[in-house]
């Protein structure tokens, strides 16, 4: 299962330093883009981000247009269960 969100990125974690701090990467000035996303990926949204996974154990904070209440609109039209 898919999903398609207007997203742009905002934060890349690569992954903890020695003092289990996260490594990150942050995105300024990256502007909104549409992407397919698959549902498996996502972790978790909020009305701000959207965190899925990446490769190579990375995960990645995106910014979405709309509301969580969208986002989650749409999961329940594709079937998609929210307890």
């Amino acid at each position: 299962m898919f999903i398609e969100l207007e997203v742009k990125s905002s934060i890349t974690v690569h992954g903890y330093d020695n003092d289990n701090k996260e490594i990150e990467e942050v995105f300024e000035g990256t502007d909104y883009m549409k992407k397919i996303i698959a549902i498996h990926r996502i972790q978790s949204i909020s009305e701000e981000y959207i965190l899925v996974s990446s490769s190579h154990g990375r995960i990645m904070y995106w910014y979405h247009q709309g509301t969580m209440e969208d986002i989650k609109q749409q999961l329940l039209d594709i079937d998609i269960k929210i307890a």
